[in-house]
């Protein structure tokens, strides 16, 4: 291949990783919304359910949002009776998002069709082409620096 052909490629696939990553976030951008929650209220959900009570400053790190996106969604789920917010014994500086008992509820019934949905986008794919993709894509993101301007 020339230096053409390789720029080409990679163009390519930069094109197909986009079109990929679109269809992917608007069937689960859609999905979501049957349920009368938005992909952020969902994700924080997701991350409570699976991983327990978390300090409000890891959660924005964890699902790549801004502390200030942030407060305004756990308002909005505070608000609908699906999380609590609980101050730490030990370190008043630090507060934690806890699901409620009805937010538990709510998203232990959403999550397993959510799931579902998402296995149902990946049906066409063996598991070892998933592997092969998910080492791959982690490969394109662990390896690059993003760009300076």
């Amino acid at each position: 291949m020339d230096e053409n052909e390789i720029s080409t490629n990679s163009l390519q696939l930069f094109s197909e990783i986009c079109k990929a990553n679109r269809f992917l976030t608007d069937a689960s951008f859609n999905n979501i919304k049957c349920f009368g929650l938005n992909l952020t209220e969902f994700a924080v959900l997701e991350l409570l359910y699976h991983k327990g009570d978390q300090p409000i400053q890891q959660i924005g790190k964890r699902i790549l949002i801004s502390s200030g996106n942030m407060t305004y969604v756990l308002d909005k789920l505070e608000s609908r009776g699906y999380i609590k917010r609980i101050h730490c014994p030990t370190d008043r500086r630090v507060i934690f998002a806890a699901l409620t008992d009805e937010g538990r509820r709510v998203i232990s019934c959403i999550f397993p069709a959510h799931s579902e949905m998402i296995h149902s986008l990946f049906s066409r794919l063996n598991s070892v082409e998933k592997d092969m993709l998910i080492y791959l894509l982690k490969k394109i993101g662990l390896s690059n620096n993003q760009p300076q301007c």
